[in-house]
């Protein structure tokens, strides 16, 4: 399951955001499975409406979409990478995740005191990724004196020095791991260091209730430093993901239509949190349930049915895949059968965004 780890300054609205999704995927939890592992830590559903669809037409008795991981880490401050504020425990929890949230605050409040005092987007980003920065810096520099020691007669260790070396310059300019060229064998060597500023991020504009549709100023600070990391900007208003929670799911749609948004900015970020490491979705349906299967893009059909289970994998024989428009167009699997839609793909077959499932196999 992808764990996304939620950063950020103190009072940036990271534990209302964080709180309002937990209670989002409560009030959901009647369709959804849903469950807090630790008082920081939230399994959610991936929304996706496809799987309503897929499960009207296969009359299926229940849906379980796929899942997505947060978890609140407490807010970092400067000298983090020191220990200020128990930030080494914090960056620890970091270092687990597969990707980070970092919300930033995009509005004006005087009742919430921002700790550096004033509204400064770029300026919070940067204290977050210094701190990210100096802690990878640490970690280098102690596996660079094991890695000299062994230098002297191992090859592996010859490479990783280099890497090592290389990581070491991007980071004392400025720049995370993450844009870092690398082959895939140098990766391989400094995986296990588990560095944060290796990990994908997207940055979560948190604005007002006036906002939300539209972003401000500071918004689009973020957009063009973003832009600079290749990461996504989601807007998000905790305040109101927080009163959405308190109001009828039937009247949802209404009250962010009188804001000007089709849905809330917690959708947007499950979603594209999901897709940030180039996750991809295929669906099985029947009457007794429609369900969403998380795989890697790329990903051949003997190994999309190993998601399932390894016995489906070890005997893979065929799979019968429809595309989702091709058999919503025409109704029913039997429909796009007739209709020569529904193709059998062997083992070579790269399982595509949407792919709607049935696996022969051999027990």
């Amino acid at each position: 399951m992808l764990r996304a780890g939620i950063v950020g300054l103190p009072n940036v609205g990271k534990s209302t955001l964080f709180n309002a999704l937990v209670a989002n995927a409560k009030a959901e939890a009647a369709n959804f499975p849903f469950c807090t592992i630790e008082p920081n830590v939230g399994v959610v559903a991936v929304p996706d409406e496809r799987l309503k669809v897929l499960a009207e037409i296969s009359n299926s008795a229940q849906i379980v979409p796929t899942r997505v991981e947060f978890v609140d880490i407490a807010g970092l401050v400067e000298g983090a990478s020191q220990g200020e504020g128990l930030g080494n425990q914090f960056l620890s929890h970091i270092r687990e995740v597969d990707a980070i949230v970092h919300v930033v605050r995009c509005f004006e409040n005087d009742d919430i005191i921002h700790v550096a005092g004033s509204v400064d987007p770029v300026r919070d980003i940067e204290v977050i990724n210094l701190e990210l920065g100096l802690a990878d810096l640490a970690q280098i520099e102690r596996r660079s004196d094991r890695a000299r020691k062994l230098a002297r007669t191992s090859k592996e260790a010859q490479l990783e020095l280099t890497v090592l070396d290389k990581l070491t310059e991007a980071l004392n300019l400025g720049k995370p791991a993450r844009q870092v060229s690398l082959t895939d064998e140098e990766a391989v060597l400094i995986k296990g260091l588990g560095l944060l500023t290796a990990k994908p991020v997207i940055y979560a504009a948190n604005v007002s209730e006036d906002d939300l549709s539209t972003g401000n100023q500071w918004v689009e600070k973020v957009r063009q430093f973003a832009a600079s990391d290749k990461a996504q900007v989601v807007i998000v208003s905790a305040q109101v993901e927080s009163e959405l929670v308190e109001i009828p799911e039937e009247e949802r749609a209404e009250f962010l239509a009188t804001l000007g948004v089709e849905e809330g900015g917690l959708k947007s970020l499950i979603r594209a949190t999901y897709e940030l490491l180039g996750l991809r979705t295929y669906f099985t349906t029947g009457p007794k349930e429609t369900r969403a299967w998380t795989i890697t893009a790329g990903m051949v059909a003997p190994q999309a049915a190993g998601v399932i289970h390894s016995d489906f994998e070890r005997g893979f024989i065929r799979a019968e895949t429809v595309a989702y428009d091709d058999l919503v167009a025409n109704g029913s699997m039997n429909g796009a059968k007739e209709k020569g839609l529904v193709r059998s793909e062997g083992k070579e077959y790269i399982v595509k965004e949407g792919d709607v499932m049935l696996f022969r196999f051999n027990v």
